[in-house]
């Protein structure tokens, strides 16, 4: 449906008035992006590596994730998405789409022309150094993954992603880090990590055990911070006070 109201925004600006000093001609800016407002069902293809990059897709609700496929059909998350976030600002500089996002939840998102967001840049000095201090967040926490998968151990990358997970959801507004509800099943995770998901099981057992969590299901209670912190190596200095 076509998206008439301005609130639309409202989750984007929030968040790039946390990277930038918007003022209110750059927020008034941002509001006139012509944008379309849809909802996908979970476990949906929301964007296809190889197709052509014309739009933007903020997240209003929800979460999606990030991923590429190797030749023998193996997969690899790169990175969870959640309110707030643009996935895709690398559109409105590239032609054609490098990965594919995938909807883990019921998502709602807003689509709006990778070229009006640029123009808006453009004319709005304040917004274009916003956006691209996003794109250096989001580079961050890939560097933090990398490291992950390639340096520390199981129950280290398991650990690491929940402290990832907690602290980007408080940041965007969507609840306490120390209680939530993963959005995500055990195999996502394992792709996330390198694991698979019955490691993936066993790991989060383990971390019950040292009593650094307390899980019922998919219900998450971080009960020693401290602990859990050391567990998963755990700095969130690369987060750079932001949820991307």
């Amino acid at each position: 449906m076509q998206a008439k109201d301005c609130n639309v925004f409202e989750v984007m600006i929030a968040k790039l008035a946390r990277l930038s000093q918007l003022g209110s001609d750059d927020r008034a800016a941002i509001r006139t992006l012509p944008v379309t407002v849809s909802e996908l069902a979970a476990n949906r293809p929301l964007i296809r590596e190889g197709q052509a990059a014309g739009d933007c897709h903020l997240i209003l609700d929800g979460y999606v994730c990030r991923y590429k496929l190797a030749s023998n059909g193996g997969r690899q998350i790169v990175s969870f998405h959640m309110r707030g976030d643009v996935i895709d600002l690398q559109h409105m500089l590239f032609n054609t789409v490098d990965d594919s996002v995938q909807t883990i939840t019921t998502v709602k998102y807003a689509r709006f022309p990778a070229s009006a967001l640029r123009q808006v840049a453009q004319e709005r000095p304040v917004v274009a150094e916003a956006l691209w201090r996003d794109t250096l967040v989001d580079a961050s926490i890939s560097r933090e993954w990398v490291m992950n998968v390639g340096r520390r151990d199981a129950k280290s990358r398991v650990a690491h992603l929940l402290c990832e997970f907690a602290m980007r959801r408080e940041l965007a507004g969507l609840g306490s880090p120390e209680r939530f509800e993963l959005p995500m099943t055990q195999e996502q995770i394992g792709d996330a990590t390198g694991l698979t998901a019955v490691h993936v099981n066993r790991m989060i057992r383990s971390l019950d055990e040292d009593g650094a969590i307390v899980r019922d299901h998919r219900s998450i209670h971080i009960a020693d911070w401290k602990n859990m912190r050391q567990i998963a190596d755990f700095d969130p200095m690369y987060l750079h006070g932001t949820a991307t």
